[in-house]
């Protein structure tokens, strides 16, 4: 009986550890090995709007087109994050609300994002014309990848300068989902 119920605590302490752990984690944001992000940076040329021309598909925007993300300050200094896409299976528009704010240095692309309350993941931009018009953006890891501009193409070159600096950071890019926007 005391060796079933000393497993069974040292399973809970394990437990417990490991949440602790998924809590410490989910307030930082992280970026790819090998990837850096743009510097310097300015979040207030970033703000507006955003349309999505390519991602890597994952569950909260499976079947979705006209995908666009639209940033704002928020009174406390954060930044508002609305993504919006139509859903072409449901047939009807969703949209995520979120926040921001900086991951480390205020001059540097990278941010935590959050949709779920204290749970943030990297929002990471690593290139991006001077004119603050195409990114492409990474998550935390080798499973996220954007490529956004402010109108609803991108042009050739600069496409293929995003392509061939994510394929260089092992994106597998022919896995990316070119956006419908019309």
């Amino acid at each position: 009986m005391k060796k079933s119920t000393y497993y069974l605590g040292g399973a809970g302490l394990l437990a417990g550890a490991g949440a602790l752990a998924f809590l410490w984690r989910s307030g930082k944001a992280s970026i790819p090995e090998g990837a850096e992000a743009v510097k310097p940076f300015d979040i207030n040329r970033y703000l507006g709007k955003w349309y999505e021309i390519a991602r890597f598909d994952f569950k909260y925007e499976n079947n979705l087109k006209n995908v666009t993300a639209e940033y704002s300050k928020n009174s406390n200094g954060s930044i508002r994050v609305v993504n919006r896409g139509y859903h072409t299976a449901k047939g009807e528009w969703r949209t995520a609300v979120g926040k921001a704010k900086p991951a480390g240095d205020k001059n540097e692309g990278r941010l935590k994002v959050s949709f779920f309350g204290p749970f943030y993941s990297g929002y990471n931009v690593l290139a991006m014309d001077p004119g603050y018009n195409h990114a492409l953006v990474a998550g935390d890891d080798l499973d996220h990848l954007w490529i956004l501009s402010r109108e609803k193409q991108l042009p050739a070159d600069v496409t293929n300068d995003f392509l061939k600096k994510a394929r260089k950071l092992g994106y597998p890019t022919d896995d990316l989902v070119w956006t419908q926007q019309d």
